[in-house]
């Protein structure tokens, strides 16, 4: 088996490698799996992947065949490992771990110092892959997939993470650097007011090194100093 870094060519693959798996794992109706797919990894979408520096897209071949694929994102230095994808028919074979593993060290490498694996509440399949893989579940996340809320579970190789204190206006609050997500020039990490992480205050831009108090008319995160911008997670409502 070789793995290897996707390319334009391997488009039509990674649809099918993703449509039969999500269908083989999600109790989602096919219309919503088919929009998904079709919004992540579309000619557009994927090109965009590609080209995305922060993003990371292996492909795994058995007889020149691509039978999986995993796509992750270094953000600042935590490794996400969104997707690992194996069609069914090639499921049991060990694929996974080989893939997991690659993606890992590709991670590694260019400055991952922990990963985290994200993976929806109801994949079964799923979340037993990542707890064999010796990761916690440390929390848990809300998406919405097709105007309906879900509960992904969080998991790391590494539960603790420092808190970075941070006085302002007289009040000392608590950056999160384990808790970040990819913005358009920087990464945007939460802020709580008190160390065991039970009251979120907002969100710390890491472009500007500003906090940031409110969401826009949209519900959108944007830094008003420097215009740093979320990037929508793979289940927002804006890619469905």
């Amino acid at each position: 088996m070789e793995i290897r870094e996707a390319t334009m060519d391997d488009g039509p693959a990674i649809r099918s490698i993703a449509l039969r798996s999500m269908e083989a794992s999600y109790s989602l109706s096919p219309s919503t799996i088919e929009s998904a797919i079709m919004q992540w990894y579309g000619v557009d979408s994927f090109a965009d992947l590609l080209e995305d520096d922060e993003v990371l897209l292996l492909v795994a071949e058995r007889d020149g065949e691509p039978v999986a694929f995993s796509e992750s994102a270094l953000i600042d230095d935590r490794g996400d490992i969104h997707w690992i994808h194996v069609a069914a028919m090639h499921r049991g074979e060990g694929i996974g771990q080989s893939l997991y593993e690659a993606t890992r060290e590709h991670l590694e490498r260019e400055g991952a110092e922990t990963v985290r694996g994200l993976v929806l509440a109801m994949n079964t399949e799923g979340n037993r892959f990542w707890e064999e893989r010796g990761l916690e579940k440390v929390g848990e996340g809300t998406v919405e997939v097709d105007g309906t809320a879900f509960v992904e579970n969080i998991y790391v190789d590494e539960e603790s993470v420092e808190l970075k204190p941070v006085v302002v206006d007289d009040r000392e609050l608590y950056i999160d650097r384990g808790d970040v997500s990819r913005g358009s020039a920087g990464p945007f990490y939460t802020v709580y007011t008190d160390e065991d992480r039970e009251n979120r205050y907002s969100y710390y831009c890491g472009n500007c090194e500003s906090l940031i108090t409110s969401m826009d008319t949209m519900g959108r995160l944007s830094c008003e100093e420097c215009g740093n911008q979320l990037k929508p997670a793979r289940w927002d409502a804006a890619y469905m």
